[in-house]
């Protein structure tokens, strides 16, 4: 038993590094874990978003330090989409659909680790209001539905559209990612408390120390690209055993 939670901490670390070093808090890999050892979606949701919260804030810490976070791109996405988070941790969807559009979540967020975006200043074009609230609004909705953050629909979503650099999209997404954590949790508070896993402190403390490594390594220093393709791999898996059960 013993074992088996070192295992996982170690697990939850090294996803929690990788997605710290790009602007994530890493709730579809966490959730990815845990659906693959059959945990129920009651326990998923509340677990991810507790460990997003601190992944996602020591991200944007370490990004904000090296002056990488624009609040001018922030601000448009937030204001719909913490609302509409909070509405979505209020909703209770079927163990089948929650899979489902987990699994769906976790491709998308495959896509974002393996997929490396460039990084041309010249190239970055202003986001209007009206695309930053409707993008962030329906983001926070199926954020609070499932326990994600939304960073990664967030962040390819504004890179595929040239409204930020690289690492100014890293800033921002995490962020957006703990404000959409934060009130997505406190839907599911106020829906009827949460349930959390007996081993669930130790999860928490991994998944701290890997966010931690993870955004001074990711806004200072290198991102690991072998370790990214061993986590792909992981999360494929977990895709899979989402969509087919």
């Amino acid at each position: 038993m013993l074992s088996s939670l070192v295992v996982l901490c170690i697990i939850l670390a090294i996803i929690a590094f990788l997605y710290a070093s790009v602007g994530h808090g890493g709730a579809s890999g966490y959730l990815a874990v845990m659906a693959f050892l059959g945990v129920a979606p009651a326990i998923m949701k509340p677990s991810a978003l507790v460990m997003n919260l601190a992944v996602s804030l020591f991200s944007f810490i370490g990004f904000y330090r090296a002056g990488y976070f624009r609040i001018k791109l922030f601000l448009p996405f937030a204001l719909a989409s913490v609302p509409m988070a909070f509405l979505g941790g209020t909703m209770t969807l079927s163990d089948s659909i929650y899979k489902k559009i987990l699994a769906l979540c976790i491709l998308i967020s495959i896509m974002r680790l393996l997929f490396r975006f460039k990084n041309q200043e010249e190239e970055i074009r202003p986001i209007s209001w009206g695309a930053g609230l409707l993008s962030g609004g329906a983001i926070g909705l199926l954020s609070g539905m499932i326990g994600i953050g939304g960073g990664i629909i967030l962040s390819p979503l504004m890179l595929l559209m040239r409204w930020a650099s690289l690492k100014q999209t890293a800033a921002v997404s995490a962020l957006f990612i703990f404000v959409n954590s934060l009130s997505g949790l406190y839907g599911q508070l106020q829906k009827g408390g949460i349930q959390l896993t007996e081993h669930f402190q130790w999860a928490v403390a991994a998944t701290v120390l890997g966010g931690l490594l993870g955004s001074y390594f990711g806004s200072q220093r290198f991102n690991v690209p072998t370790l990214r393709y061993l986590l792909a791999v992981g999360l494929v898996i977990a895709s899979i055993k989402l969509i087919f059960t």
